[in-house]
């Protein structure tokens, strides 16, 4: 199993302008992660997306550091003006994008849900259809390009387990698969060992992620949390420090015999070279001890 860390970790020292994009690669390789992965790419002002990706693949290069997974967001349900073929067609462009960083997979987001004006059914059942038709036309792209493609459970909408099988089994695709994020799950208020269980079979990527977890019965904790779909109050921790079952679900993993990436997602409200030094080396220590 390869330990990598997603870009969107130092995402915060990137945007108050500590940290370049580009500079992210050689931070990573510094801090001993086997790959990374680019999340959203902040392209610096004036350069063109396909230009600065091919700087960033010659970068990681010279580091010595592969690109594990480009990750986008996407809608089949509002992006591109609520048309999924359009919206499909725009993912071709993403995958161009993927192809220049030399990746093997990209994720991208499925739907955030029904637009608020739309008129009728609202349900998941009631969108997987059309999530399905542009999810496989752009799958199919991608295996002609080599690239396979893969949903998350994020978002909300689409962030049970249970909805993303079903969105992958509707897909049908070999093609097309998950990335299991640890620790999304609590987004939607699901047991992280038994959402892991469910999507093994599917398992492309996956992510490590903790999060400080308190009831909806409590008093709203403050800064830097947020409200579950159930609306349980969610904090991004360090690896190991929060509530997620992170050696249970390494222990399925292992015992489904997955030897692919797993990218730490750093969320946490501590200093951000700290959060992440710190889980990758709880994350290192749990695969080891894992059995």
């Amino acid at each position: 199993m390869q330990i990598g860390v997603s870009s969107y970790s130092y995402s915060r020292l990137v945007r108050n302008g500590q940290m370049k994009q580009i500079e992210v690669a050689a931070k990573a390789k510094q801090m001993g992660f086997d790959v990374i992965e680019f999340s959203t790419i902040a392209v610096p002002e004036g350069q063109k997306l396909e230009d600065f990706a091919k700087q960033l693949k010659d970068e990681c290069d010279k580091v010595g550091i592969p690109i594990a997974n480009y990750t986008i967001g996407a809608d089949f349900l509002k992006g591109s003006g609520g048309d999924w073929k359009a919206e499909a067609k725009r993912l071709e462009g993403e995958l161009k994008i993927a192809k220049i960083l030399g990746v093997p997979g990209m994720r991208h987001d499925a739907t955030g849900g029904f637009p608020a004006d739309h008129k009728g059914g609202k349900s998941f059942d009631d969108a997987v259809a059309t999530l399905a038709k542009g999810c496989r036309a752009v799958t199919e792209v991608a295996e002609g390009m080599g690239i396979k493609t893969m949903v998350e459970n994020h978002g909300y909408f689409c962030q049970d387990s249970e909805r993303v099988e079903k969105l992958i089994c509707a897909v049908a695709h070999p093609n097309f698969g998950a990335l299991i994020d640890m620790g999304n799950f609590l987004c939607a208020d699901e047991d992280p060992g038994q959402a892991v269980g469910r999507l093994l079979p599917y398992c492309f990527h996956t992510h490590a992620k903790d999060f400080h977890v308190k009831p909806g019965t409590a008093p709203f904790p403050g800064d830097g949390w947020f409200v579950s779909r159930a609306g349980n109050f969610l904090r991004g921790a360090i690896i190991g420090h929060g509530d997620v079952p992170i050696t249970q679900c390494l222990r399925k993993l292992k015992r489904a015999g997955f030897n692919g990436v797993l990218s730490i997602e750093f969320e946490g409200m501590e200093d951000v070279l700290l959060g992440i030094e710190h889980g990758h080396k709880n994350l290192r220590r749990f695969v080891a001890e894992t059995n």
